[in-house]
């Protein structure tokens, strides 16, 4: 696994062993994923919930977001993350928490704002609509917010009110891209 573009372009990540702990997103779905928001990340403020190696923020951040938030429950993930983002040259525009994703949301409730939420919970059907049910309530979301969610076909979430979805399938795996109604639509 390595980052794709950008200032960290080829760097190659370390992941924790086995798959029990973390999927890690494949090469094609993060290129298909980023592809779809290209022109839109410089300046973004980015949150991930659950963070893994970190693959997808320190792609953001090698693309021009301004800076991550990474989030995962795991000490090991989280030493992981810290190990790539160093190793990538981004570890100065990361946060890296060691925490539950529920605690983190409800814990930053009216305290940040986040421009890109970057979702690849474990598949599980309704997943994603509880933790951005969840990030909506605590209003961690700035107006122009982009949500890009990774999961199963039974893990597609539904859009919240006054938000659109646009899903794409690669595979077994689904990439669906949110935004508020009227919010950088072509």
């Amino acid at each position: 696994m390595r980052i794709i573009t950008g200032s960290a372009r080829g760097t190659t990540l370390k992941t924790l062993p086995g798959e029990e702990t973390t999927r890690p997103t494949a090469e094609r779905v993060k290129e298909a994923m980023f592809s779809a928001v290209q022109f839109e990340l410089g300046d973004r403020v980015v949150l991930e919930l659950f963070g893994g190696c970190g693959q997808l923020s320190l792609e953001a951040l090698s693309r021009g977001a301004a800076s991550a938030t990474i989030v995962d429950s795991a000490r090991a993930a989280c030493g992981i993350i810290k190990e790539n983002a160093v190793k990538t040259k981004l570890f100065d525009r990361c946060r890296v928490i060691c925490s539950d994703w529920k605690s983190f949301v409800k814990g930053m409730a009216g305290r940040a704002s986040y421009s890109l939420l970057l979702l690849d919970p474990p598949y599980k059907a309704g997943a994603v609509d509880e933790v951005l049910s969840l990030v909506l309530e605590c209003g961690l979301l700035s107006d122009d917010a982009v949500v890009i969610a990774e999961t199963a076909a039974d893990g597609v979430p539904v859009p919240p009110d006054g938000w659109t979805a646009k899903a794409y399938r690669y595979g077994k795996t689904y990439v669906t891209i949110l935004r508020r109604n009227g919010e950088g639509e072509r």
